[in-house]
């Protein structure tokens, strides 16, 4: 079925997550041109999970879309892992793997190269090759969601590090006083700017006694149903309290990005992610704030981006793992 002498032939991007497997059929400039997912079996046996994966796999190839073949395969998985060896070593929410070598029983299966990596890196790969990064020589890509993932790509490459554990920005303490992060560090930015911290920050305002915002309207006044969806919505119609909210959101990942810039001097900053999507209006108070948090004189210089893949950075993450071994 998959015609694997195609040196041109698209690159299958999979994206691994704790209750789904998303694939699809990336080309060569990084359009998602066919996709699909199933569920993941994360809490059954390594061998379980493994076969949801192929299924996935499987489904996607047998489309009359997938007729052509793949090239390649490029997957994100939750880490820690090995992306030299593609072995995943024992990520929390894949319980069902403990030191699985994944890209060997993919390449073993579909005899084809198969690369992995973690979805933060693999995004921030997808953004340098076909996304907002393109044509940067030094990249940090932030993904600020339910956590917050990060990755650094040097001259194309994906900068790993010593053991492959390089570019865990999220964990990067601005507070060494501050919350318990589930790291186990304390004031991680992702423990104060993920969007969970969103919604708790707005909860403890509101059970506070703040009045008169439409975010307790959106969540029918029940203080326990605010989430950062709704704190969204409500700043997106103009609500005062949700501005104030963001706004503490925006006075902590000021000097956490003045951290990476002092550290990294990269020449583009991109950020994806839900909370990213709605911290977008903000980007510019971030970049003028920005001198005031770096030793770096040219800070104000460097471009704050929005992702140009957004669902989809798992898949295009994926292919653009392999997206060097395409002639």
């Amino acid at each position: 079925m998959t015609d694997h002498s195609m040196n041109k032939g698209p690159i299958l991007g999979v994206d691994i997550g704790g209750t789904k497997v998303a694939v699809g059929l990336v080309d060569r400039e990084g359009k998602i041109l066919v996709q699909g997912r199933k569920p993941m079996l994360a809490h059954g046996t390594p061998d379980a999970a493994f076969q949801a994966v192929t299924d996935a796999i499987d489904s996607l190839a047998s489309s009359p879309e997938s007729s052509g073949g793949f090239h390649s395969i490029g997957i994100c998985a939750p880490g820690p892992l090995d992306p030299k060896t593609g072995i995943v070593l024992n990520p929390p929410n894949l319980p069902c793997w403990r030191n699985f070598p994944l890209a060997e029983r993919i390449a073993s299966k579909y005899r084809v190269p198969v690369s992995v990596d973690n979805d933060a890196n693999a995004a921030a790969l997808a953004e340098t090759r076909w996304g907002s990064a393109r044509g940067y020589r030094y990249v940090f890509y932030a993904c600020i969601g339910t956590g917050i993932g990060t990755g650094i790509v040097l001259d194309g490459r994906i900068y790993h590090g010593n053991t492959g554990s390089a570019g865990e920005g999220g964990h990067v303490s601005i507070d060494y006083r501050g919350p318990l992060c589930s790291c186990g560090k304390r004031g991680c930015i992702e423990i104060l700017a993920s969007g969970p911290a969103i919604g708790a920050r707005a909860r403890t305002k509101l059970a506070a006694g703040q009045s008169g915002s439409s975010i307790l309207d959106l969540a029918k006044g029940n203080v326990a149903a605010v989430t950062t969806e709704l704190v969204g919505q409500a700043y997106a119609a103009g609500d005062s309290l949700a501005r104030e909210i963001l706004q503490e959101t925006v006075e902590v990942l000021t000097p956490w990005l003045g951290n990476i810039i002092d550290l990294l001097d990269p020449d583009v900053l991109v950020m994806g992610g839900g909370v990213a999507v709605m911290l977008q209006p903000l980007f510019d108070e971030i970049k003028n704030r920005l001198p005031g948090w770096c030793v770096n004189p040219r800070a104000s210089e460097i471009p704050l981006l929005m992702a140009h893949y957004g669902a989809d950075a798992g898949i295009a993450g994926g292919a653009a793992l392999s997206s060097e071994n395409i002639a």
